[in-house]
């Protein structure tokens, strides 16, 4: 069998006497997208905040591409080949569209201080790679008529895209997208699920997503984890997970959820 991507083992976190996360298994494989969800205080992001390494788990273990990552320092989680957007959107504001995808090459280029200070053959070579890379993701989100524009002037949805572009040219093979539908509209909903789709198949690469729009995740993701007051309560395919008992109830007084069609 294929070695998973990423692999979850028993995580546990606690913030005081709040138990965040609970004895969590879960396991992402090469190619697949999977949707984490979950009501409100579920601990989503808070496995996310795990797997980059932003909080230290106080029980369990992280493995990707099997090599164990429970405590490997967070700017290193990059360089592995995991990259994250966040809920809320962490750009660089003051600078433009292309300055924030470049920004999000600078841990992978191999340039070195000295080397791009003194402006030498090689450090020419990554930038005009790093440009390249950074206008081809532009063309696939359909910034690229935005690419000189200050980041902090476009719409909250152009910036999620930016933020997207940016962990996409850090080449990763494992994205994590922390509630990428937020603010959208069904619309653009749908025609989001279809650029995760592409990017997907463009950068061969796996997905783990954080979201609380359910049809969105019921149409776009593989298989399903589900968490409830840090709790694994369900996993499984979408078919499974919409018809699962303890996942309608675990919804019940969420305002304005819908698990999904039958």
């Amino acid at each position: 069998m294929t070695r998973p991507l990423l692999e979850i083992k028993n995580l546990t976190i606690r913030f005081g006497g709040l138990v965040a996360v609970q004895n969590l298994d879960l396991v992402v494989n090469p190619g697949e997208i999977v949707g984490l969800i979950g009501p409100n205080g579920a601990g989503k992001t808070t496995v996310f905040n795990c797997i980059s390494r932003f909080y230290q788990p106080d029980r369990g273990a992280l493995y990707f591409q099997g090599r164990d990552i429970t405590r490997a320092p967070a700017h290193d989680i990059i360089r592995f080949g995991i990259a994250r957007t966040f809920q809320n959107v962490e750009l660089c504001r003051s600078m433009t569209v292309l300055q924030n995808l470049m920004v999000g090459q600078h841990v992978t280029m191999r340039g070195g201080v000295l080397r791009d200070g003194l402006r030498l053959p090689g450090a020419r070579q990554a930038e005009l790679q790093a440009t390249r890379r950074a206008t081809e993701a532009l063309d696939l989100l359909g910034l690229a008529p935005y690419r000189d524009r200050i980041a902090s002037t476009l719409s909250f949805g152009a910036q999620k895209k930016i933020e997207l572009g940016r962990a996409l040219v850090s080449r990763p093979q494992l994205l994590l997208l922390d509630e990428p539908a937020a603010g959208a509209d069904t619309h653009e909903t749908e025609g989001l699920a279809n650029l995760i789709q592409r990017i997907r198949e463009q950068f061969n690469l796996s997905i783990l997503i954080v979201e609380h729009d359910m049809p969105f995740v019921m149409g776009l993701c593989d298989r399903l984890y589900v968490l409830d007051f840090g709790k694994k309560i369900a996993e499984g395919l979408p078919s499974e997970i919409r018809n699962n008992p303890a996942v309608i109830e675990a919804y019940l007084g969420e305002p304005d959820f819908v698990i999904g069609n039958s």
